[in-house]
């Protein structure tokens, strides 16, 4: 199975990229191909909602990495949506990539399998509306989710290191 993680995190190496290694090695141990894209440094618009995809089988009028990204996405099995926390919500980053997914909403997506990791200075409920949206995602589009994973008390870079949950984070890579 290929198996894209977008990485929302526009930190370089941080927490949530640590996350996303070590969901890549539980799924590599198991023979799956991933591939991590730190989509917070590639240059991605935001959707100008123009319809021009709707009318030329999905693809975008913006040229920019999305094309990269789509890319990626038009021959992966299963994606994974990666993020830390900011303002109790993903990262406009990968919202942005989110909301870009549109231009394929007529023509439909090769994967149906997604998984949710989050990270967060806090713990508790700054995860709710992250983990809400992905739901009503995961359900309209009607994608296989197979797991949801937060981590709260990433207060400073390299913090996920130590984290007891990143287990669990291999774990689900490695369960697929």
């Amino acid at each position: 199975m290929k198996i894209v993680v977008l990485n929302g995190s526009p930190r370089k190496n941080g927490n949530t990229r640590i996350m996303a290694e070590a969901f890549a090695e539980g799924a590599k141990s198991k023979n799956h191909e991933v591939k991590i894209l730190d989509i917070a440094h590639m240059n991605i618009k935001g959707c100008m909602a123009c319809e021009y995809c709707f009318a030329h089988d999905g693809v975008c009028v913006q040229k920019d990495d999305m094309a990269l990204v789509f890319d990626e996405l038009n021959t992966a099995d299963m994606v994974v949506f990666a993020a830390p926390i900011y303002w109790f919500d993903i990262t406009a980053q990968l919202k942005t990539v989110i909301d870009r997914l549109y231009a394929h909403g007529k023509i439909g997506f090769n994967f149906n399998k997604t998984a949710l990791l989050l990270d967060a200075g806090a713990d508790g409920g700054v995860f709710t509306a992250a983990i809400a949206q992905y739901k009503a995602m995961t359900a309209f589009l009607k994608w296989e989710d197979k797991g949801i994973i937060t981590i709260g008390g990433m207060m400073g870079k390299g913090d996920m290191e130590k984290a007891a949950k990143l287990a669990d984070v291999r774990a689900l890579g490695a369960s697929l």
